[in-house]
């Protein structure tokens, strides 16, 4: 699991990061999580790469918890356990992207 924080003072917007994620090979496409919603703890074989646009969403990968906000990046490899809520009162949008093997 890698974690990169936004540093600049503005956030980047949808399409600043696509153009990121795509820079990179990948194919990048929206996710949004309703309020008070999660996803159940799974594997995949294939690396995810995902940006937090807005919101909160907590994510735990094997065990670890970690918070990610707006401009958070994660990414984790391939065959990783791992879920992810959003515990906040409003939605959560993110940009993913698989990165193959």
């Amino acid at each position: 699991m890698l974690i990169t924080r936004w540093q600049a003072p503005i956030n980047p917007n949808k399409e600043q990061i696509k153009i990121l994620l795509e820079a990179e090979g990948l194919d990048p496409y929206e996710e949004s999580l309703a309020s008070q919603s999660k996803v159940a703890e799974y594997r995949q074989p294939f690396g995810e790469v995902r940006f937090v646009i807005e919101g909160e969403l907590l994510f735990n990968v094997a065990g670890n918890q970690v918070l990610l906000r707006a401009g958070d990046r994660i990414e984790i490899p391939s065959n990783t356990r791992h879920s992810y809520a959003n515990n906040s009162s409003s939605q959560c949008l993110c940009i993913c992207a698989n990165r193959p093997f």
